[in-house]
């Protein structure tokens, strides 16, 4: 997935959760706190694996349900003992977001699941090419990516993740668009 689409997704589950468990909007702490786990599993691995070579692929500790799992749940008791339980909830939903995107997101471009890209060190993945410098590396399957939505039959490439982005954008909306104001106050 993009970080767009790991965003996009994370926001409908924690939404959706704060809405059934909640009964309210999501508040703007919990956002940013979603935000930012949406994209950390990217944020660690990739330059890991893409740059520094401390592993071979840019699926390793941080897509880890081996390693997530036991974190996630410290944050989650932490946030509950510090009276901040929708922040743990923000973290956990984030997070899982993310690695449930990476294993189902293959079946847009006619895969099956990939469920052992969160197994690492059980699973290893074939090592990434060192061939490319990082930012190569994301312009090469950018480009990648919209050759195969140009091909015929493959709408739903562009489809769903365009429905994705607008549904979420709305209900963002519906949600008094949380964050917006707690980064505001935050950066001024």
């Amino acid at each position: 997935m993009w970080p767009w689409e790991h965003l996009a997704f994370g926001y409908l589950a924690y939404s959706v959760w704060s809405h059934v468990w909640d009964r309210r909007s999501p508040t703007g702490p919990a956002v940013l706190v979603l935000a930012v786990a949406t994209q950390l599993p990217d944020l660690v691995d990739k330059p890991l694996g893409w740059s520094l070579d401390v592993v071979s692929t840019g699926y390793s500790v941080a897509h880890s349900v081996l390693v997530a799992g036991p974190l996630v749940l410290g944050a989650v008791l932490v946030s509950h003992r510090r009276g901040r339980p929708a922040l743990g909830g923000a973290l956990a939903i984030g997070w899982a977001s993310h690695l449930v995107g990476d294993i189902v997101y293959p079946v847009l471009f006619g895969r099956g699941i990939s469920v052992g890209k969160v197994l690492w060190p059980v699973v290893s993945l074939p090592a990434s090419d060192g061939e490319f410098a990082f930012s190569d590396r994301v312009v090469y399957y950018f480009v990648r990516y919209l050759r195969e939505a140009a091909e015929p039959g493959q709408a739903m490439l562009l489809v769903f993740p365009l429905t994705l982005l607008l549904a979420v954008f709305a209900l963002w909306g519906y949600d008094g668009w949380p964050g917006l104001g707690t980064l505001r106050r935050m950066v001024t």
